[in-house]
């Protein structure tokens, strides 16, 4: 159970420190973040929300808070890593490999999850 633990925290902190450094560079960098998203095909008014949301996210899934919310947390983080993963292969940019890290951590994370705290679930339902 202790190498089990292990494995969930270091692949959720870096799944964590990985939305939140793409966040700050969201808010740091817009002009870069405005290049990327515009090479890629959307649109620029959406990476305050996004960076907000990769905020809420990393927080939802490190302290557990809510597990609804963090449930929503992985879903929304897996879908943001798919999106770019497939964005990148399009256009062809060649700056896929951090969509491609985050997808094993959320797959880590996640699955590791349900092995250190899928008992919470029932817990928190009978309450």
């Amino acid at each position: 159970m202790k190498t089990t633990k292990i494995i969930y925290w270091i692949s959720t902190g870096l799944l964590c420190l990985l939305f939140f450094a793409g966040a700050m560079m969201y808010l740091f960098n817009y002009p870069r973040a405005e290049m990327f998203f515009n090479n890629l095909g959307f649109p620029a008014w959406i990476i305050y929300p996004l960076a907000f949301l990769k905020i809420a996210g990393a927080i939802t899934v490190a302290t557990k808070w809510n597990l609804f919310l963090k449930e929503l947390a992985y879903a929304g983080f897996l879908f943001d890593a798919i999106l770019a993963l497939v964005a990148h292969l399009m256009v062809a940019d060649d700056e896929y490999l951090f969509s491609g890290i985050a997808l094993v951590f959320i797959t880590i994370s996640w699955i590791y999850d349900r092995k250190v705290y899928g008992n919470l679930k029932h817990v928190q339902h009978e309450a």
